[in-house]
């Protein structure tokens, strides 16, 4: 469906609820298509910080400060050709 400015001020929440139940709902200007109203797509992954928190607990993996240690550093250096 195509509406004008007016109509979509007017009625906006009908063209919500339509572009959501999947019918194209375009809005025009002076006849002129200008934007088209779709839904946003749901995210499908975390829905908030730290879920993984307890999933990652039990991972045998060297603490983040390993890699700012001093052998850390000469490694890079020595591969950096310092």
């Amino acid at each position: 469906m195509q509406v004008n400015m007016l109509e979509a001020k007017s009625q906006l929440s009908k063209l919500v609820k339509a572009a959501l139940a999947g019918e194209d709902v375009v809005i025009a200007s002076h006849g002129d298509p200008q934007v088209r109203l779709v839904p946003c797509a749901q995210s499908r992954g975390l829905k908030h910080l730290g879920v993984l928190a307890g999933d990652l607990a039990h991972l045998d993996r060297p603490s983040i400060d390993v890699a700012f240690s001093p052998e850390a550093d000469a490694e890079v250096q020595r591969l950096m050709g310092h």
